[in-house]
């Protein structure tokens, strides 16, 4: 997935650039990806709470762009859709036997929880999404995933026997940090500086 949708961002760039470089060749202001997914994962339970809600916000996103005008997007979408889903079970799986286990595995899966649900409202913020691809067909409104998203995290939760924080609407990061404009945790650039290590020692390889 990452591969189709960085050679085609490098196509529709037009600068020349090719999917290796956008993978390896910017640093973290570059990169437009939300703040949930780069903070640190130090615990089965944070990794598993953090799969269900991106994998549910995959699963709907996908199924949307299933009829994007970008038939590069569009292709993708048919095909991820189903990918993702495998994705969306196992953390299905993990949160239910987690959440109704022991009473230590409950309290470290509702403090998992608890830690990342404020972080994603972000991933319905569409306000750095040029309002003419979604009015062309080629992007989908991305508010439009929430009820979706939420309700589809709801129905894991209330089986794992655990609680649902407050609406991530209500929990939006109040240091006013966006990943999609480039405002990203403290945490992005160490994270890039050793999965970019090796690209960067040994520039121009072919992999």
């Amino acid at each position: 997935q990452a591969r189709v949708l960085l050679a085609r961002a490098a196509e529709l760039e037009g600068a020349g650039r090719t999917e290796d470089d956008l993978a390896y060749g910017r640093d973290a202001p570059g990169f437009r990806n939300v703040c949930l997914v780069e903070r640190p994962m130090d615990d089965f339970g944070v990794a598993m709470a953090r799969l269900l809600v991106v994998a549910a916000y995959q699963r709907e996103l996908y199924a949307d762009l299933r009829a994007s005008t970008d038939p590069v997007l569009a292709g993708l979408a048919a095909r991820a859709h189903g990918e993702v889903g495998y994705h969306l079970d196992h953390a299905d799986h993990w949160v239910r036997r987690l959440g109704d286990g022991t009473e230590e595995s409950h309290h470290r899966m509702q403090r998992a929880l608890d830690d990342e649900w404020p972080w994603v409202e972000e991933l319905f913020d569409a306000s750095w999404l040029p309002d003419d691809l979604v009015a062309s067909g080629a992007a989908v409104d991305l508010g439009g995933l929430r009820d979706r998203v939420v309700a589809r995290v709801a129905t894991t939760v209330r089986a794992a026997t655990l609680t649902l924080p407050p609406s991530p609407a209500d929990a939006a990061d109040e240091k006013g940090r966006s990943g999609r404009l480039g405002r990203h945790t403290e945490h992005l650039e160490p994270l890039l500086a050793e999965l970019q290590s090796v690209a960067r020692a040994h520039p121009g390889a072919v992999w």
